[in-house]
């Protein structure tokens, strides 16, 4: 995928019923190994388990949505596959890679997967520009015109080539996530990992970070998100998976998870989501 031939177009459509709207249909460039392969994988943090045995397959190309009650597990389980945390039993393959020490230490294998957080976490008081240019320098050495150049292309992408000269102070909640989605971009990263990357924005802003997402979910970008805007969920994945206590409840196909959840405790979840 070259990231930088992509356009963020904005929807001028009126928002679907996350319940009633069709999902857009895009190209899904599956494979036959996946790109993630997580394999009876537990998480405890002292005494408390986080992660019970976790087994989950992502395609190439697919978005996967990952929902389910606070406290399920599902912010650990993304930063398990990063690597930002360890693990105590299974495997995390990524990319064919094992995650564990000596793979998480290797600064250019980490580059491959990009990771977008609830808070924006950037310099504060570095420009919009440096956020972006800081790690192609510091890790991937590149010369300051190529980084610049790249880092200019993924503003473009995001949709804010006039902010770079600005500070984060002088950005919308918006804008600061949407140029922390430009600074992960800006890596050529093969996974997108993003942990609730509208939980701390305004309602009225939030879809600034959803059509990036979007649009990155239809040119094929690997996408890990967890959310709980199941509006999104139902437009752009293409599998959710409900976790609950640790564990995967249940696996399934957008439409069908949505129409007909199998388990009794996604049906409470989608019940509580829509009809609360």
């Amino acid at each position: 995928m070259t990231h930088n031939a992509i356009t963020i177009a904005k929807s001028t459509s009126p928002s679907q019923s996350p319940l009633s709207g069709e999902r857009q249909s895009r190209p899904v460039i599956a494979s036959a190994d996946p790109i993630i392969q997580i394999a009876n994988v537990s998480k405890e943090f002292n005494d408390f388990q986080a992660l019970k045995n976790i087994d989950l397959s992502v395609a190439s190309g697919s978005t996967v949505v990952i929902c389910g009650p606070s406290g399920s597990g599902k912010s650990t389980l993304l930063r398990c596959i990063n690597g930002l945390e360890p693990y105590q039993a299974g495997t995390i393959q990524v990319m064919g890679r094992l995650i564990d020490q000596r793979t998480i230490s290797e600064g250019n294998f980490r580059a491959h997967i990009g990771m977008v957080f609830q808070r924006f976490s950037l310099y504060p008081h570095m420009t919009v520009i440096r956020n972006l240019t800081l790690a192609l320098r510091k890790v991937v050495k590149l010369k300051k015109a190529e980084a610049e150049d790249r880092a200019t292309a993924m503003l473009e992408l995001v949709g804010l080539p006039e902010k770079a000269n600005a500070r984060p102070a002088e950005l919308s909640g918006g804008q600061q996530q949407r140029v922390a989605i430009a600074r992960a971009l800006v890596m050529e990263p093969k996974i997108m990992l993003f942990d609730e990357p509208t939980s701390a924005l305004d309602p009225e802003i939030i879809s600034e970070v959803l059509d990036v997402m979007r649009k990155l979910a239809s040119e094929g970008m690997t996408m890990l998100v967890v959310t709980h805007e199941m509006g999104f969920a139902r437009e752009a994945a293409d599998e959710i998976v409900f976790m609950d206590d640790g564990t995967i409840v249940e696996i399934g196909q957008t439409e069908d998870f949505f129409r007909s959840a199998r388990t009794e405790r996604a049906q409470q979840f989608l019940n509580r989501i829509f009809y609360h």
